[in-house]
């Protein structure tokens, strides 16, 4: 089997939630897919930190990271599954103490290239909000890769704020729960 098997059978067994819920979006939905539950388990984090640690390769990315919460394992991942990056977190809002920053982790150089990651791609708003984040921090969006797309519009809204840096799903709901109810 290979890692994206491996994750696809994690987020099916363990982050498919089936009933009404609301999403970040704001938006009514009969199931969720709470990542976090897989990748935080040994065999999905195992998975998706080769799959991420691949990616930031192929991109040649030398950071990794996004929004906390959802970015947090995810760029821990690339570090496990042997991604020589950093990893990073974007607030959601300002420090306003320490050293007030916007992005935590080790210290980003002027102009590192980073792989913007998130978990579930609905609507992509808090990922577009990573990629402008990083960008006015002074750094370069090489790519951007979520964990599933729920492919409800927001792949293409991220690839438009993403502009030439490639948007990468490693799963689609069609793959976690293709006999979903259609909203």
């Amino acid at each position: 089997m290979s890692a994206r098997d491996d994750l696809i059978r994690e987020l099916r067994e363990h982050a498919l939630v089936i009933g009404e819920v609301t999403l970040t979006s704001g938006k009514k939905a009969q199931y969720l897919i709470d990542a976090k539950r897989a990748i935080l388990l040994p065999e999905g984090f195992a998975a998706l930190g080769a799959l991420v640690a691949e990616e930031a390769r192929r991109v040649g990315a030398t950071a990794v990271g996004g929004i906390t919460m959802g970015a947090d394992p995810i760029a821990c991942s690339a570090l496990a599954g042997g991604a020589h990056v950093k990893a990073f977190f974007v607030r959601k809002e300002r420090k306003e103490h320490g050293l007030a920053r916007w992005i935590e982790g080790p210290p980003l150089e002027p102009g590192e290239r980073c792989l913007v990651v998130e978990d579930v791609v609905t609507t992509g708003g808090s990922t577009i909000k990573a990629i402008d984040r990083v960008r006015e921090e002074g750094h370069e969006v090489v790519g951007v890769l979520a964990i599933l797309d729920r492919l409800e519009g927001g792949s293409d809204a991220v690839q438009k704020a993403a502009g030439d840096a490639p948007y990468v799903a490693l799963t689609t709901i069609e793959d976690i729960y293709p006999d979903r109810p259609r909203d």
